[in-house]
């Protein structure tokens, strides 16, 4: 199976030469009718030569660079150059080989993974597999706090059984598991590096020491975060054009689009929304929009309340008016989202997407029929809260439009502002939650497999934040988990999928394309939401010769 995607890969990749249509179907939106004109590319253009230093806007500080932790856009963004995984994801969404050259799947609960040879850590010491074994059991040891240790869950056991070979013996099937191998679970580090750091490792007290093509030089906490090349990196096609890397970090969106102006970033990815405009005419650079896994979404948080009634849930559905929200929260870059798992998520299996997502219908906008689910429910007059935030310019638009959909239809929607760096507790701490009924979610997939979001509505998942439960989902979560071929596995994906439209545990409200600015100095950069796993900043190098 691995085989076969490599060699669909290098197809693609000699073909964006070209053209990107014939790679991006399953990750390119469909064009939204009366909104902004945007087309979706893999890849900007190659870098013309090299250069000594480029500066890369952070829409927020790195709470981490620990791999175990890095849960999020600002830690991954940067740990995608320092540190590399056993796969890796590429530009187009595909999966490769990364620091493991083969995999095998002898049969289906043993993962073998057999090294790549002569790999350098930054500090000069070669790769074994005692480090890889050492990396993976941390994400599972409970004094890590890893939140990708569900997604160990049926792990067994994990052994080294050559020198350059480590096998995974798992309770139960889990494809999922070998896919996520291309992101932070299958992140190697040093194990003598883990060991000596203890618990400072990935804070601002300690080095990383992991084999990417840049290694971390400086964290200066509140400050940046300085890159240098690692000269001594296995990839010679990903071999860095720029000596080192600046990143800093601006939370206030429009000091950021100031700052891109300006010159003071050369670059970043996830443009503010509400500077798009601004920023694709003003001549001082290019935006650029790539493949996303990602979607916007409203969570439910509560089936105690007002939303455990299936007619609530549909009605507020039915009472979006996406189109406008689109509008307003996306600058018209994106469209209406037909299911809770982007169109972009589809990438492994992109032949199956017209079938088992395109054909979906639009999703309806009804006012007069939410209004009569709502009298059905008798939930007239009955009151809901939605968390809201500065954190990002659309979590405010969108909690907008929800509470103008609720008076429409006779719900009284409240919305209750949370801190910037407390809205992310309500995705790790459900302490965080009490007292909510829905939350603005952004959640996008690690691998371009859509059942890695599904995932997360099983019963008990730690992404499972209203704890809804279906045992239909969950025994065809299990049998799609435990099916090889991509294609196969997208159909049997598709069921939950019906199932999820059926229930709404999450409304779908749009979806948009990855974004990235890149002033006239630079280019090279991938466009995607790859950039989380991808060693992005290798590519980027001067815009003339």
């Amino acid at each position: 199976m691995r085989m076969s995607r490599t060699i669909a890969l290098l197809a693609c990749t000699a073909a964006l030469a070209a053209t990107t249509a014939a790679c991006s179907g399953a990750t390119t939106p469909r064009a939204a009718a009366g909104g902004a004109d945007f087309k979706v590319t893999p890849l900007s253009p190659p870098a013309q030569g090299p250069l000594d230093t480029f500066t890369w806007s952070l829409y927020a500080e790195p709470y981490t660079l620990d791999y175990a932790l890095a849960y999020d856009y600002p830690p991954n963004t940067v740990l995608a150059n320092v540190c590399e995984q056993l796969l890796r994801v590429t530009p187009d969404l595909r999966i490769e080989p990364g620091l493991a050259v083969k995999y095998d799947r002898p049969d289906p609960r043993t993962l073998v993974y057999t090294l790549r040879p002569g790999v350098r850590f930054h500090d000069g010491t070669t790769m074994t597999a005692d480090d890889v074994v050492a990396s993976l059991k941390r994400q599972m040891d409970p004094e890590t706090g890893s939140p990708w240790g569900s997604a160990f869950k049926s792990v067994d056991t994990i052994e080294k059984t050559g020198p350059l070979e480590v096998t995974l013996r798992l309770a139960k099937p889990d494809i999922l598991l070998h896919e996520l191998m291309a992101a932070s679970p299958g992140t190697i580090e040093s194990a003598a590096t883990l060991a000596k750091a203890g618990k400072d490792y990935g804070t601002p007290k300690s080095k990383i020491n992991c084999t990417g093509p840049y290694a971390l030089d400086t964290w200066s906490q509140g400050a940046e975060i300085t890159l240098e090349k690692h000269a001594a990196y296995w990839d010679p096609k990903l071999a860095p054009k720029s000596e080192r890397v600046k990143f800093t970090f601006i939370e206030d969106a429009a000091a950021r689009s100031n700052a891109f102006l300006s010159g003071t970033a050369d670059g970043g990815y996830m443009v503010p929304s509400s500077s798009l405009g601004q920023l694709r005419a003003s001549g001082r650079g290019t935006v650029l929009f790539g493949p996303n896994t990602a979607a916007s979404n409203l969570a439910v948080l509560d089936f105690h309340g007002p939303l455990g009634d299936i007619r609530v849930r549909k009605a507020l559905s039915l009472a979006l008016d996406r189109k406008n929200i689109v509008k307003a929260a996306a600058g018209g870059v994106g469209v209406p989202a037909k299911a809770p798992a982007a169109r972009g998520a589809w990438a492994l299996a992109p032949e199956k997407t017209a079938a088992l997502y395109d054909t979906l219908p639009e999703p309806v906008y009804d006012i007069e029929a939410a209004k009569k689910l709502i009298h059905e429910a008798g939930a007239v007059g009955r009151s809901l809260t939605l968390a809201t935030s500065t954190l990002a310019p659309e979590i405010s638009v969108v909690a907008n439009a929800v509470q103008a959909a609720g008076r429409q239809i006779g719900l009284d929607v409240k919305l209750k502002a949370v801190a910037p760096e407390a809205y992310s507790s309500i995705f790790v701490d459900p302490g965080a939650r009490e007292g909510l009924d829905l939350v603005i979610t952004s959640g996008y997939d690690n691998t371009p497999d859509p059942l890695e979001f599904y995932q997360y509505l099983r019963t008990g998942d730690f992404g499972n934040y209203g704890k809804w439960s279906d045992a239909e989902f969950d025994v065809a979560f299990d049998r799609a988990n435990a099916e090889p071929d991509a294609g196969k596995r997208a159909e049997l994906t598709a069921t939950l999928q019906g199932i999820a439209m059926r229930e709404l545990p999450i409304i779908p409200v749009y979806e948009a394309p990855h974004s990235v600015f890149l002033g006239k100095r630079v280019t090279g950069a991938p466009t995607g939401i790859s950039q989380l796993y991808y060693p992005w900043a290798a590519t980027i190098g001067a815009a003339k010769k």
